[in-house]
């Protein structure tokens, strides 16, 4: 097996990828039309044939035509033929199809306690005041042993916490009705844009990103996102979630002959707008760490202003397509890319970046120390799958063959923190509560509401009081037992057991 991939031809020589070093990162950038997509299906496939397994989200649904042979596009035979390839050997790509709502992939499913507090405070939108809150209401969750795995039982659990706040308050902090009342809004919120499908059981396992097929090679993870896409915190969200569990989950490995596992970032910019500082710090310590998982992470975006200097800094691999240059914004962008390549003297970089043909770029790869080659112009190779979608009976086809294809499509709803206040209410009631599809139901039925007394305007004690001390008793052994939390665990301080 060769240690580096053919990615394109300069006007002397072929352009490589070299395999110890695709680990290190890499950018690919530029404005629309310019050839981003091929780029990334070319890297795909190339990191698939030598073992490489490859995950990325396909926002305009053009990638799915990995899984198919390529051949009969005019515009790829053209490109060989400017290449002075004598024939393209077309073949197909072993492909994973997911889709969070299910309907284009294998269901990808995340658990309330593993996604955290922190991003799904992002998810939410929320302030600071509100985001402490929830933290609260997941530790609430962790003493009492109460599993948080979809958005029905963080709702109990928030009623829980708001209906025993002047309990609460000592040990864990204010938890105000206001707050709470936020975090239900943009939970409702969540859910009729589809954020319900996302949690729940059966989670995503880790170890099916990482396959291989009989051939020895790399198989192509493709996260249907072209619906996703339309709710961008959701989309940055899970994103990092898989980069954040992929760096809990994989062991220390150092520097190896080729990667584990190459992951691609598209839109990279949504991961980072408006996120706050700290929640940067950690894209930027993941970033810098997992490399020694042997993961490599290959942001995609349109501009490369959009990516933080601090994280930029650290994609050593580089493919920067044409940028145009009709405002003072994109000229500084223009100038600022051109800044980041390695010199070459025989290129004016600044100007060949506006100039550049579709499907040319500029590439500057590491080499075999670790350092930026000088940036060349390159043209890209043309992919050996198809260009362009498959059809929905392909599609189909290949989710229906897959190995993995029963397990996820089924979901498992366990005993969690819904059921087990349930149970509690439904025991001091005497009667079984009403289902949640049915229009009347009232979280604060379930939970002991508290109802105001005409004569004294005194609150008698709600049966929640009540069910705290059952449910304390219920749990049992799995009190203080900590709900493990994949969510940049380690990094943001949180011991796993």
């Amino acid at each position: 097996m060769s240690d580096r991939l053919i990615i394109a031809q300069s006007r002397s020589s072929t352009l490589d990828l070299l395999l110890p070093m695709a680990n290190r990162h890499g950018l690919i950038a530029g404005a629309t039309g310019t050839g981003k997509t091929v780029t990334l299906q070319v890297l795909a496939e190339q990191f698939s044939r030598v073992g490489i397994p490859v995950f990325m989200a396909d926002i305009k649904g053009d990638l799915s035509g990995l899984s198919q042979p390529g051949g009969g596009n005019i515009k790829v035979e053209a490109r060989a033929k400017e290449l002075g390839l004598a024939s393209i050997e077309y073949a197909d790509n072993p492909v994973i199809y997911w889709d969070v709502f299910g309907q284009k992939g294998h269901p990808l499913r995340a658990t309330i306690s593993d996604v955290g507090p922190v991003l799904l405070a992002r998810i939410l939108n929320l302030n600071d005041t509100q985001t402490g809150v929830l933290t609260a209401v997941f530790k609430v969750a962790d003493d009492q042993g109460w599993l948080l795995l979809d958005l029905k039982d963080l709702r109990a659990m928030l009623q829980y916490a708001s209906q025993n706040a002047q309990k609460l308050v000592a040990q864990y902090g204010n938890i105000s009705a206001a707050s709470v009342g936020a975090i239900q809004r943009g939970l409702l919120q969540l859910e009729h844009e589809g954020g319900e499908h996302l949690f729940g059981e059966p989670m995503l396992n880790f170890a099916d990103l990482l396959q291989t097929n009989a051939d020895g090679r790399g198989v192509i993870n493709i996260l249907s996102a072209e619906t996703l896409h339309n709710t961008p915190r959701l989309y940055a969200t899970l994103l990092l979630w898989l980069l954040s569990e992929l760096y809990e989950n994989l062991p220390e490995v150092g520097d190896l002959d080729k990667p584990k596992l190459v992951f691609f970032f598209d839109e990279a910019h949504l991961l980072f707008n408006d996120a706050p500082r700290v929640l940067l710090n950690k894209i930027e310590q993941v970033v810098r760490l997992i490399r020694s998982k042997a993961v490599g992470i290959y942001f995609v975006s349109q501009n490369p202003l959009d990516i933080p200097d601090v994280i930029l800094g650290q994609l050593g691999n580089r493919v920067q397509h044409a940028l145009r240059a009709f405002t003072p914004k994109d000229q500084k962008a223009v100038k600022s890319a051109a800044q980041t390549f390695r010199p070459n003297p025989q290129i004016n970089v600044e100007a060949a970046i506006t100039e550049l043909a579709v499907g040319d770029a500029l590439i500057s790869f590491l080499d075999e120390k670790g350092r930026p080659q000088p940036v060349e112009i390159g043209k890209i190779f043309p992919p050996m799958s198809r260009l362009g979608p498959v059809t929905d009976q392909e599609r189909q086809k290949i989710i229906r063959t897959s190995g993995i294809f029963g397990y996820y499509e089924d979901v498992i709803d366990r005993e969690s923190a819904y059921e087990i206040l349930k149970d509690q209410a439904e025991k001091k009631t005497g009667k079984e509560m009403q289902p949640e599809s049915d229009p009347g139901f009232d979280w604060r039925d379930i939970l002991g509401k508290k109802e105001v007394s005409k004569r004294s305007g005194r609150q008698p004690q709600g049966i929640i009081e009540s069910i705290a001390r059952s449910a304390a008793r219920t749990v049992g052994t799995e009190i203080g037992r900590q709900i493990m939390r994949g969510i940049l665990g380690s990094i943001l301080g949180k011991n796993r057991r």
